[in-house]
This record gives C-alpha cells, structure tokens and sequence, in this order.
C-alpha cells in the first residue's frame, strides 16, 4: 500500500498549486489526475487543425500574472514564457468604434479622452489610486476569508488614501460604477466588458468588481499568455514540482477519501489506496466532494442540507477557428488586441445577461473573443494565419431560445447536440462577421465545445460552468461554496477543498489550492505542536 504525506485530488491550477507549496515545506505528496495531460482548464492542443495552438478552456492569464503565489513560484525558471499581444484588450462597437486598454496607461487615456472628454484624466486617477493600493486589494482578495490572520495589516494598507472609494467601487454594481466614472461608451464597456467575465448582473452590487480587478490588471501586468500555449503553464508547474520529488500520476481517478474518527486517512482509486500521513486536498467541485469522494455519513447532515442550495455559474459554448489571415475587423486598431469583447452597449450585455438568468439562449450573445497569433505568433503556421477562440454563456437549463421565431436564425434547443452546436457556432460567427465582413471566408478548420464537451474533458466544469459556482454575493466569502464557509478546511480533519468552488473563486490565480496548502500546513503545525506537549 502506497504512503504519502498528502495527495492532491486533481491537477488543474489550483491542485498544482497546492502541490508546490506542500512540496517547498518539505512533504511528499502525490497529485491523482483522471485525464491523461496535466492541467484541467489550463490545457492547449492541435486538434483543430496542423500548425494552429488552440487553448482548449482558459487563455490568457491577467490573474497568473498579478498573484503573488504564482509569480513566488518562479515558474519561468521551468520553462515558462509569458508574451503578450499589441494591446490588452479591446471593445468592439457595431459602428466600428473601439475602446482600447494599450499596455501604456497614458496611451488607453488619450484613446478615451478622444471619445470623450474628461474619460482619460479619470482613467489616469483610476489607475494612481490602484498604484497606491492595488497590491493590498489582491493579497486581501486572495487570502482566506475571514482573514483570521494579518487581516488588520491588510486592512491598513487597503484604507491608505483613495482604497475606501476603491472597495466601495468594487461593491457597485457595474452600471452605477461606469457611469459615474466614465462619460463616454468605450470606457465604460471596457470595465462593462471585464465584468461580465463573472455571472453578476450588471445592476446587481458586487459586478463592479471583477471589471475594475481586470482592467487595472490589464493596465499593470497586461493579459499574458504562455508562449506555445495554456498547456506551457501547467507544464511550468508540473516540472516545478517533479524538479522538488512530488508525482503527477496521470489517468488515474480518485474515487473516494477514506475517513477514519473523523479525518482523512487515505484516498482510494479503481486499482489501489494510497495512505495519507497528513492530508488530502481536492481540487474537485464542492458537489464532487461532499457526497461524492466523501460519503455524507461522515459529514454534517447541515452540510447535507446547505449543498442542496449550492448554486452553479451558467454552462458555456466555445468555439475555436484556424483561420488562413488575421481576422478583418472594421476600422481594426493599429495595436492589434489579444482580447476582443464583442456587446452593443450596457443595455445590449444586461439583455444578453438577463436572458441567460431566465433559462433562455441568448438572441445576441456576448462574446468574448481571444486572437491567439496575435498574442503568440508560435500559435500560428510562419506562413500567417490565425488561432482564434470565442465563448459564450448559456443557461444550465435551457427554457427557450431568445432568438425562436426568427427565419434568419437556427433555434436551439438545449440539448447541445450536434445540430444545437452547429446552431449555436453559427449565431456567435454572424456576431463576428457582423464586426468583421469577410470573416466566415477565411476558416479553414472549426471545433464547437458544449456543455457535455467541456465536462468530459474537464469534470469540475459541471454542465460546463467555467467558475466552479456562481459569483454571485450569496455564494461568495464566507457562503462559498456554502454558508458559513469561506476558508479550505472541511468537516473532516486533514480534507481540504482547493478548488475554485471555495473562495475566492474562479480564475486562474492559484489562491484556492494556495489558501488549501497553507491551511494544510498550519493545521499539521498545530497538530504536532499538541502531539509533543
């Protein structure tokens, strides 16, 4: 029977992660990862056609870049290469107008004030005011809530002058927040933009915040990605820990947490149980844990009760081209964009937002849209060409389609078959041709990834929900992923939740696997400590 000091239950970001940091204070620990590559959403491939990367989920990484447990990894000495595009990130507008984040703050705010005067001088102060405080906002969002230790430092730091307005501005909504901030339409669609990358209702509070993490994010680290693709990431982490003595043991799916007098003894796979000498860490769904790895015989019957109100974000379809040129965007800017946002207006993202709420598929989607040669010219073959990617949110359970009725429009079902796939690529192309006339004749090759398509290759991304639960404020702090949460530790002693289903949430930032590890850590301190005394 194998030993270990820890396992980790997945290797997505955060169980690598969590991994690391378990083997820099000296452990031995096992990573189990069902599929056969490495990496969950962090994972890059060629299947869509020879010569052309595609990043099969997530693609660039503003939140990688800017987490100081990331960058403590010092992943590019194991082979990590971070580029970046041209520009940030860009909004289109159906009349060819764009709001563009340039990497330089002086060159987004002269943009802006081209648009509307006033809108470059309050960028410039948005971003002074981050400059001051910024580094404490993100320490203080990725840390364990409540944060039982060091809170009162950080809230000190958070306070300095100009932070209050800053936390208040992150509780807005995201409509109030951009139109007291902004007077004209590219800069409030470039925060607008960035926020709807969570499930938050533009008029509900607490949307504000991701829109103003990402764009001053985007102003100070930019929107990198690895060069050679998502998967150079994960790599980076998989080397990192192998260089120290963990093992990633790949196709191989844990199936359940022994527990033994209430603590977390061994994990058990379809061939064999491994022995755990001080604590497991799942990188998996609250919902995969709770009643799933762990029986609720060991667990609370609250718990039991509570998970039953546990809210999923929506599903999401993807799609990736292998274009033969770049795309042929209207008025395109000069410093070509990584990242496309693609909404008419405020009222054209909330309609598309509020449909996806009310169980029906979007008539006009909003879509995010990544241009990977752009960003990495090695995605692309050297003779040109493009590997671009868009998504878009769905309804977990599909009512109706928005768009039933129209003669111009294939209706969607909700089942996510072949013909709704089809359908629905071809709803989310019109939305780009409409931007970029010319576009559809230059695919040369297209994959559609639904609902069951992103859960089979990825099970924590359930009905293909991306966030590992909604963002929402009832589901956030110390109700994620439960009420009465909010840190890793579980019922069971040594079981830790790392997954995004735990705070702070979805993105690739490696707090939940980091905030699991250190919790691991401490609690295996405190252990000892009694042991001898």
């Amino acid at each position: 029977m194998a030993t270990t000091d820890a396992v980790v239950i997945g290797s997505g970001p955060n169980g690598l992660v969590a991994a690391n940091l378990l083997v820099d204070a000296g452990w031995s620990v096992v990573v189990l990862e069902e599929q056969q590559t490495p990496g969950g959403a962090v994972h890059s491939d060629s299947s869509v056609a020879d010569g052309y990367v595609h990043d099969t989920f997530s693609s660039f990484y503003p939140l990688a870049a800017g987490s100081p447990t990331i960058c403590g990894l010092r992943l590019e000495e194991h082979g990590l290469e971070w580029v970046h595009a041209p520009s940030v990130v860009a909004h289109s507008f159906p009349d060819g107008r764009w709001g563009v984040l340039h990497r330089d703050r002086g060159e987004t705010a002269a943009g802006l004030e081209e648009q509307a005067a006033g809108d470059g001088d309050a960028w410039l102060a948005l971003c002074d005011t981050w400059d001051r405080v910024g580094d404490a906002v993100i320490t203080s969002l990725l840390s364990p809530f409540p944060p039982v230790r060091g809170g009162a430092g950080m809230a000190r730091h958070v306070l300095r002058a100009g932070g209050l307005e800053m936390v208040r501005q992150m509780i807005m909504p995201a409509r109030t927040l951009t139109e007291r901030l902004f007077r004209g339409e590219a800069a409030r669609m470039l925060v607008a933009g960035n926020a709807a990358h969570a499930d938050i209702s533009f008029e509900s509070p607490g949307s504000g915040a991701m829109g103003l993490l990402l764009v001053l994010l985007g102003q100070t680290v930019g929107f990198p990605v690895p060069r050679g693709g998502a998967g150079q990431l994960s790599g980076a982490m998989v080397r990192r820990l192998e260089s120290k003595g963990g093992q990633v043991v790949l196709g191989e799916r844990a199936e359940g947490v022994r527990v033994e007098g209430g603590r977390a003894v061994a994990v058990r796979t379809a061939s064999r149980e491994i022995t755990v000498g001080r604590a497991v860490l799942a990188d998996v769904s609250a919902p995969a844990l709770y009643g799933g790895l762990v029986s609720w015989e060991q667990l609370p019957s609250r718990l039991r009760h509570r998970m039953g109100r546990f809210e999923w974000d929506p599903s999401t379809v993807k799609v990736d081209w292998a274009l033969d040129g770049p795309v042929p965007w209207t008025n395109a800017p000069q410093a070509a964009p990584g990242t496309v946002h693609i909404g008419d207006s405020l009222d054209d993202v909330t309609l598309s937002g509020s449909q996806v709420a009310a169980g029906l598929v979007p008539e006009r989607p909003f879509m995010l849209v990544g241009q990977m040669g752009v960003a990495d010219p090695s995605r692309v073959p050297p003779s040109g060409g493009e590997a671009l990617w868009a998504y878009t949110h769905v309804p977990q359970q599909v009512r109706g389609d928005a768009a039933a009725g129209r003669d111009d429009v294939r209706e969607v079902r909700g089942t996510w078959d072949e013909g709704d796939l089809e359908a629905m690529a071809e709803r989310m192309e019109a939305r780009i041709e409409s931007r970029a006339p010319g576009f559809r004749d230059r695919i040369t090759a297209r994959r559609v990834l639904g609902p069951h398509q992103l859960e089979s290759m990825d099970r924590n991304l359930v009905g293909g929900a991306i966030n590992g639960g909604t963002a929402n404020l009832q589901q956030q702090l110390i109700f994620r992923p439960v009420a009465g949460s909010g840190r890793p530790e579980t019922p069971v002693k040594g079981l830790y939740l790392a997954s995004a289903s735990a705070h702070p949430g979805g993105g690739v930032h490696g707090a939940c696997g980091a905030n699991a590890a250190r919790a691991a850590l401490w609690h295996d301190k405190t252990r000892n400590l009694w042991r001898r005394t």
